[in-house]
């Protein structure tokens, strides 16, 4: 998984680099087929705001951490984005599993008694 990390106003350091890679290291395991995540960091009004990014089966899905201190709001978005995947692939996975309507035999006989079949 590539992971496209940036800073505002913030210095995106070696250190920086290798904790978010291990935040979100637990994330390639689970969806193998996440290929890139776009991770953001801001500080602004002495709060960092950490925006993470991915596409996941067709869909843009997003989650944000805010802390007064760095690795917390990384910590948190990593949290917030996980549990989005979870919920997308949870819907993708009931969709495959999806009932079909059976009639009962009653009606489908009435179905049939009903139908202009000359």
């Amino acid at each position: 998984m590539k992971i496209n990390l940036s800073g505002h106003h913030v210095d995106v350091t070696d250190t920086v680099k290798q904790h978010v890679e291990e935040k979100f290291a637990k994330l390639a395991n689970h969806f193998p087929t996440l290929i890139a995540l776009d991770i953001i960091i801001a500080k602004e009004h002495g709060e960092y705001d950490v925006e993470v990014s991915t596409n996941y089966e067709g869909t843009r899905i997003a989650a944000k951490g805010l802390d007064s201190v760095m690795y917390p709001a990384i910590a948190s978005a990593a949290k917030k984005l996980d549990a989005a995947l979870k919920h997308r692939k949870g819907h993708l996975k009931a969709d495959l599993h999806a009932k079909p309507e059976v009639t009962a035999p009653e009606i489908a006989y009435e179905k049939v008694q009903e139908m202009d079949l000359r």
